[in-house]
């Protein structure tokens, strides 16, 4: 029979360096994860073993609120995307450029629940309504010096607007409007969406459905422009 017994003191470093030297020492002696003690909650002392199952069960539970807001995020990616597909088919179905720009509008409001919007066009583009929600500009893309650097770049933003980029797009509602998205409609107009909720749009939030939205829109507009 071997004798375990160890005669003299060890340091507490001792164990503790040999034990980080030799990880799976545990696996050789299973039954000290139940003998050894260890901290606990609210001051009470606790085995190893339980300590590890305490830890599983954390990360389980960190898995799971991860997984609920995976499917949420799916879930809701799912729902854009499908109205962004109606956006698409309004807009193939859509006849002139009057009726395309009013479909644009219409599956905003109705689809996307989207509080106000501003189409601005550059030039004067003949066919379109004369609606609260279209502005023309004569002098086009250098006639809005405000907006010189993101249509420079022509990528969506969101967030929240400088006060003269918003009393150009929105006027006398300007102070209504708590974050917007900007989005480069083809060459010929940009498209901007307000909201009172200063956390719809932010520039954290990502802009895939901002970029297929404004690229569905200039290609139906572009295409209302050849058939006019």
């Amino acid at each position: 029979m071997t004798d375990t017994t160890i005669d003299g003191a060890i340091e507490p470093a001792t164990v503790a360096s040999y034990l980080r030297q030799h990880p799976d020492f545990l696996v050789a002696y299973p039954e000290l994860a139940h003998e050894l003690v260890l901290p606990g909650m609210n001051g009470n002392a606790s085995s190893l073993a339980v300590h590890q199952l305490r830890g599983l069960r954390e990360k389980n539970a960190e898995l799971e609120t991860r997984l609920k807001e995976l499917t949420a995020v799916a879930g809701d990616n799912e729902k854009l995307m499908r109205r962004v597909h109606g956006l698409m088919l309004a807009l193939l179905r859509a006849g002139g450029i009057e009726d395309t720009v009013r479909q644009v509008v219409r599956r905003l409001t109705d689809d996307f629940q989207s509080e106000r919007i501003r189409l601005v066009f550059f030039g004067d583009l003949a066919g379109l309504p004369d609606e609260p929600w279209l502005l023309r500009e004569p002098h086009g893309a250098a006639g809005l010096p405000e907006f010189a650097s993101f249509l420079e770049h022509g990528d969506p933003v969101a967030g929240r607007l400088a006060p003269d980029k918003l009393h150009r797009l929105f006027g006398e509602a300007a102070p209504e409007v708590r974050s917007a998205a900007l989005m480069r409609v083809g060459n010929d107009a940009l498209l901007a969406i307000g909201s009172a909720d200063p956390d719809r749009f932010h520039p954290g939030m990502g802009t895939l459905f901002l970029d297929m939205i404004s690229t569905t829109v200039g290609s139906a507009i572009e295409r209302a422009r050849k058939v006019a």
